[in-house]
């Protein structure tokens, strides 16, 4: 499917302006395929050419104001409009699509539980033409008006409310002007549970075989909606401009969640089935709080072409944090920011396929690249970004000129220069000197402490390795004399530090402190380096920080100085031994003890030195058990599940976790749910001690998606030969009828590399890099990328796989979405090879 171009989506804006859509929809026709008519309403400004995109199994007919149009002149997925007179005309099209099952376009998933069938849509970025014909570009705004033929036990959902006429047909009330990427239906037989706020009526569904899990959490759902909803509306003076709020948790969903306006669709593993911990509440907390925020800043304001998609991202990223963490139970959302989402842009700014926050016009010359710019910069360093902003302007000014923006942009486009000129409007700082600063550069800064003393003061030079200004924290922190493991803050002072390479000073008397903590808060995107005596200090006393904050800068500073090779991986595996059985904040241990077990034991230690670290990892996660063992620790649950999923994905052994498996619960809790007892399953089948038929019976015990997921996982994990055929097999297979949806395909990729089977799966590296190119070209960007991300044999860090994947990107022809994954995977592999050749003293 050709990639729009920029230049072409210039060009169509400035011909024609599109008014109304009406569409209708049948979803009766069967499995495989739906009915689609669209009758586009546009005026073109002057004579001229131009296209309408659409990608359908069959175009049965096309008409332009009543004239026939020859379907056969469907090139691919545009269809040519020519000879346009200036004023009014009618395009009318009559086709049948496709579903998915790569969740793009409109996705058709058949529950396993019990054999219904649910569809949804999901247009971004440029998806719309596989469910209907468009102009589909997001500056070319237009009412969208939908019926729907349905099966009469279903119900549909839009982005208006949904009315029924006759049994099976629905209409959708008319949109307001919106983009053609966030057309949004989702129809099947849903369990719905409905409330009303604020005069509007508020929705929550998912399919039936969830509804028990949905009604557990509806209060707790609601209340976070009804919260952030209001809080969004004491700080927007624009009130929130669609007729209804349904959220919809939908299967097989590749993204966290997708921000239609009216219904917003979420991937619906976060209807808990299984126990999860107050984190993973608080980070479905922040991603309903982050698809609110897109009603304003992607829907009702939107970008003009996808240089600027950091302005809905970045801007919803910030404000799904910042806003539950006022609104809700959930205030410290920006630890856990710090610990387990800022390096995301941490390390995606550190490849070669890094781009600013805004890159320029030019270098998103179409949708193929646009696509790609959907990574840890344009979400987690762009909210850093719009953080250090905060902190610079001020809050008051900041929101002023968002709400600016807003009043100027309502229902329309608008571009970064847009944005800054409202925020310009707001102060009298120079907003567009720190736009240039920070959104269109690339890098992460670097800012070192250096302490000198004297007999009655001492002093501190921030060297600063990079480009950006930046204001800063820096607590001074002391031990505690009455208590050495405890650390008391000193000072916390406020420091400037200019755009460019150099240095600050500043000056204090006393002592120096026994800790010096750049950026403590974490309100810049800097990774901080430490002075010797402040790194002996955290050694020591990390856990004895009393600011959860303050430990997640340290510890996401301990893991930039493994990857940069300042730390070797031991010392941070010893700080994670030493302090982690004293941490209580959860999202600290769960991002410590995620980056121990993936980063360091399985690619940055040597193969000989696995086995220790994963030794160590289990001695750990035994001691968090012991501490909050008793019903005095009820409160700490969330503690001891992260220890047992740790215990368990570290496991050298069958002894233990196959006595948990077989007695049904961990000593002194938890009972053994399914998410946890198919965990054991893939520990033990990739450690071949998985008793014989204990998949098949698992799968019978949990018959639904999920179960399907992890059998398939379990599967992959068996170290047999046919086993792993069998997995290759169902991975790289382009059969229409055998191929696998991208859940079952990441669920069996996951399974299927394993450091302890390095000699049976050997021979499949070389055969990864000559197959994946044909799969990623033959199932699109989705599956590409989960093959890019997923499938890679990430657990071979050797020269020769470097070397085959240099090759592949050479010579291969992989498409874009493939060569951005593997590019980076390789910049990995790079890193981990540094890494481990300096733990070995070569």
């Amino acid at each position: 499917m050709p990639a729009l171009q920029r230049d072409e989506a210039q060009t169509r804006a400035r011909l024609i302006d599109v008014h109304r859509y009406d569409i209708a929809l049948d979803l009766t026709r069967g499995a495989d395929r739906f009915g689609s008519r669209t009758v586009i309403h546009f005026t073109a400004r002057t004579a001229g050419d131009t296209f309408v995109e659409i990608k359908p199994d069959t175009l049965h007919s096309a008409t332009l104001d009543g004239r026939p149009l020859d379907p056969a002149a469907l090139d691919d997925n545009r269809l040519p409009l020519t000879g346009l007179a200036p004023g009014a005309h009618e395009l009318r099209l009559d086709a049948t699509m496709r579903y998915s099952r790569t969740g793009e376009g409109m996705h058709r998933f058949t529950d396993p539980a019990d054999g219904e069938s649910y569809v949804y849509t999901q247009l971004f970025l440029d998806d719309t033409q596989r469910v209907f014909g468009a102009f589909d570009q997001p500056d070319l705004k237009a009412v969208f008006a939908l019926t729907v033929t349905a099966p009469t036990d279903w119900t549909v959902l839009g982005n208006g409310l949904a009315a029924q006429g006759d049994p099976g047909h629905w209409t959708l009330a008319p949109t307001p002007l919106l983009s053609t990427y966030l057309v949004a239906v989702a129809a099947g037989p849903w369990h719905s549970l409905r409330t009303e706020h604020a005069g509007l009526p508020f929705g929550l569904h998912c399919r039936r075989s969830l509804a028990p899990h949905l009604d557990a959490d509806a209060e707790e759902l609601f209340d976070l909606t009804r919260r952030c909803f209001d809080r969004y509306h004491e700080i927007f003076e624009e009130p929130y401009p669609f007729d209804s709020y349904d959220q919809a948790f939908v299967p097989e969903f590749n993204a966290g969640a997708m921000e239609n306006p009216g219904l917003v669709t979420f991937r619906d593993e976060f209807v808990y089935r299984s126990a999860v911990t107050d984190t993973e509440r608080q980070t479905r907390g922040v991603v309903i709080s982050h698809e609110m925020a897109h009603m304003w800043f992607g829907d009702l304001v939107t970008l003009q072409w996808w240089d600027d998609i950091w302005l809905n991202e970045s801007f919803a990223e910030y404000m799904g944090y910042q806003v539950l963490s006022e609104a809700t139970r959930y205030t410290d959302t920006w630890t856990d920011f710090a610990v387990s989402r800022k390096d995301w842009g941490y390390d995606a700014d550190q490849r070669p396929s890094t781009h600013p926050v805004a890159p320029a016009p030019e270098d998103v010359p179409d949708t193929a690249s646009a696509l790609l710019n959907f990574d840890g910069i344009s979400y987690a360093k762009g909210a850093s970004a719009l953080r250090q902003l905060v902190a610079w302007m001020g809050e008051k000014d900041f929101l002023a000129g968002i709400n600016d923006h807003f009043a100027r942009h309502r229902f329309g486009n608008a571009t970064l220069a847009d944005f800054i000129d409202s925020l310009g409007r707001a102060t009298d700082r120079d907003v567009h000197a720190w736009a240039r600063h920070w959104l269109r550069t690339t890098g992460v800064d670097t800012l070192t402490p250096e302490l000198g003393t004297t007999a009655d003061s001492w002093h501190v030079d921030v060297h600063h390795s990079g480009s950006r200004p930046h204001r800063i924290a820096v607590g001074a922190w002391d031990q505690d004399l009455t208590d050495p493991g405890h650390l008391v803050l000193r000072d916390r002072f406020a420091l400037d530090i200019p755009a460019g390479e150099g240095r600050t000073r500043r000056a204090f008397p006393k002592p120096a402190p026994d800790l010096l903590v750049l950026n403590d808060g974490d309100l810049t995107y800097a990774k901080v380096r430490f002075d010797a005596a402040s790194w002996q200090t955290v050694a020591r006393s990390l856990s004895g920080l009393p600011d959860p904050l303050t430990r997640a800068v340290v510890w996401n500073a301990a893991r930039d100085m493994v990857r940069d090779g300042v730390l070797a991986p031991t010392a941070y595996l010893d700080a994670a031994r030493t302090h982690l059985p004293h941490e209580t904040d959860l999202a600290l241990i769960q991002g410590v003890l995620a980056f121990a077990r993936t980063q360091i034991a399985d690619h940055y230690l040597p193969a000989a030195l696995r086995h220790t670290a994963l030794t160590t990892l289990t001695a750990l996660s035994r001691d968090i058990l012991r501490r909050t063992e008793g019903p005095a620790h009820g409160a700490e649950a969330g503690l001891r599940l992260t220890a047992v999923r740790t215990f368990i994905d570290s496991a050298t052994t069958p002894e233990g976790i196959q006595d948990w498996l077989d007695d049904g619960s961990v000593p002194g809790g938890p009972h053994l749910d399914p998410e946890l007892r198919w965990r054991i399953l893939a520990r033990l089948a990739t450690l071949g001690a998985a008793p014989t038929g204990a998949i098949d019976a698992e799968l019978t015990r949990d018959p639904g998606a999920t179960g399907r997921e992890g059998a398939a996982r379990c599967r992959a994990a068996l170290p047999d030969p046919a086993a792993k055929q069998a997995a290759w097999d169902a991975l790289f297979t382009t059969d229409g009828d055998a191929v696998l949806s991208t859940y079952l395909f990441v669920a069996t990729a996951n399974g299927f590399w394993a450091p302890e089977q390095h000699e049976l799966l050997r021979p499949y590296v070389a055969r990864y890099f000559a197959e994946v190119p044909a799969l990623a070209a033959a199932r699109g960007p989705a599956l590409a990328a989960a093959a890019g991300r997923r499938a890679f044999p990430t657990t071979f860090v050797e020269d020769e796989t470097l070397r085959l994947g240099e090759a592949c990107l050479t010579d291969g022809d992989p498409t874009s979405a493939l060569r951005r994954k593997l590019v980076d995977q390789l910049d990995d592999l790079r890193r981990a090879l540094r890494i481990r050749a300096a733990a070995d003293g070569r």
